[in-house]
C-alpha cells in the first residue's frame, strides 16, 4: 500500500519548508509514504525548495493555471505513481500533519472513499464572526446541492481512495473543494468527515481578493456544477417560476376583463404574461437538452475512468513530472 501526500503550491518558497517538516514518512497501514508537490507556475524557488527538502516528486507548470487545475494534476500524477490513497494538504501549513492517520482511517477501514477534515470553524478564534457565518451558510448550501453531510466543505485537508481519485474530474479553475463534494455526492462516492486540528495562520489566503469576490465565485461554481449534474431540475425550477408569474398576470387580466365594463386598460398584463410563458417554455426545453447532455457526460466520465485504468495498467508516466534522485530524498524509498 502506498500513500502519496500532495501539495499544490504557488510561490510557497517561504512556507513550504515548515509544511514539509511536519509531514510523516511513515503512516500505519501503508508500506510507503511519498510526497508530491504541484508547482502551479511559481515565480520563486518553490520547486527547488521542494527538492532540497526531500520531496519525492514535483509536477511543474510553466504558467499559473489555478488551484483546481493543480489539484487535478496532482491526483492524476499520484495515481500514475502507484498511490492507493492520496492525501491533499495546503502549502501554508494550515493543517496539522499528525492528523493524517485519522484522515485516512475511514478509507483503510473501507467505510469511505473520500474523507474531508473538519476544522470545526465555529470553535476557532482566528475566524471572524462574518467568516464563520459565511462558512456555515456556504457549507449548508453545498450539503443541499451534494446531498452529503460534510460540515466543512471548504477544507482542503482531504483523503481519496484510488477509486475516488480515478472518478474525480475537476472542471473549475477556481477551487476544487466545493466541486468535488458535489461531484462525489452525485456520483455515489462514499463521503465522510473527521475532526482535525489546524496550526496558527501564517498568512492570508491567496485564493480570493476579498470576501465578496469569494462569495461571487463560490456561488457561480456551486450553481454551475449543480447544473451540470441536475440540469432538468434547475431549468424546470426556473421555468416554474416564470410560468407561475405568467399565470398570475393572465389571471389578473382575466379578472379585470370579466369584472370591468368597457376597455379594461390592463392589456400589459396579457403581454407580460405571454412573455413569461415563452421564457418558461424555453427554460424547460433547455432543461431537457441539458439532461440529454448530462447523459453524454456520464458516458464520457465512464470512458475516462476506463482510460485512466488502462494508463495505470500500462505504467504511463505523469505529465510534467520530475522525480528527485535517491541522494536528494532523505528517508524516502524508490520503487
Amino acid at each position: 500500500m502506498k500513500l502519496i501526500i500532495q501539495i499544490p503550491c504557488l510561490n510557497e518558497e517561504a512556507s513550504l519548508p515548515a509544511t514539509l517538516a511536519d509531514l510523516p514518512r511513515w503512516v500505519e497501514g501503508f508500506d510507503e509514504v511519498e510526497w508530491l508537490v504541484i508547482d502551479d507556475g511559481s515565480t520563486d524557488r518553490t520547486a527547488e525548495v521542494a527538492r532540497e527538502h526531500g520531496v519525492d516528486h514535483v509536477v511543474r507548470f510553466t504558467q499559473n493555471k489555478g488551484l483546481a487545475v493543480a489539484f487535478q494534476a496532482g491526483l492524476d500524477a499520484a495515481l500514475k505513481l502507484g498511490a492507493h490513497v492520496i492525501v491533499n494538504t495546503d502549502a501554508d501549513n494550515q493543517y496539522r500533519a499528525d492528523d493524517i492517520p485519522k484522515l485516512v482511517a475511514p478509507i483503510l477501514e473501507h467505510r469511505a472513499d473520500m474523507v474531508i477534515g473538519d476544522r470545526q470553524v465555529q470553535d476557532h478564534e482566528e475566524f471572524s464572526a462574518s467568516k464563520k457565518l459565511l462558512q456555515r451558510w456556504g457549507s449548508w448550501v453545498v450539503r443541499q446541492a451534494s446531498e452529503t453531510d460534510v460540515p466543512d466543505t471548504t477544507s482542503g485537508f482531504r483523503a481519496y481512495s484510488r477509486e475516488a481519485a480515478l472518478r474525480m474530474n475537476v472542471v473549475s479553475r477556481f477551487t476544487y473543494t466545493l466541486e468535488t463534494i458535489i461531484q462525489a455526492g452525485k456520483s455515489d462516492i462514499a463521503v465522510t468527515s473527521v475532526p482535525i486540528r489546524v496550526n496558527r495562520k501564517t498568512r492570508e489566503s491567496r485564493l480570493f481578493k476579498s470576501i465578496p469576490d469569494y462569495i461571487k465565485r463560490s456561488v457561480g461554481t456551486i450553481f454551475r456544477i449543480y447544473s451540470m449534474h441536475e440540469p432538468l431540475r434547475v431549468f424546470a425550477s426556473l421555468a416554474a417560476v416564470f410560468g407561475v408569474v405568467g399565470l398570475v398576470l393572465f389571471a389578473r387580466f382575466t379578472w379585470f376583463f370579466a369584472t370591468s365594463e368597457g376597455e379594461t386598460g390592463h392589456v400589459q398584463s396579457l403581454f407580460v404574461g405571454g412573455v413569461c410563458f415563452v421564457v418558461a417554455v424555453q427554460f424547460f426545453l433547455l432543461g431537457i437538452i441539458g439532461d440529454l447532455l448530462r447523459a453524454n457526460r456520464v458516458i464520457a466520465e465512464r470512458t475516462l475512468h476506463r482510460v485512466r485504468n488502462v494508463e495505470l495498467a500500462l505504467g504511463v508516466r505523469p505529465d510534467s513530472l520530475a522525480s528527485n534522485p535517491p541522494e536528494t530524498r532523505e528517508g524516502a524509498t524508490r520503487e
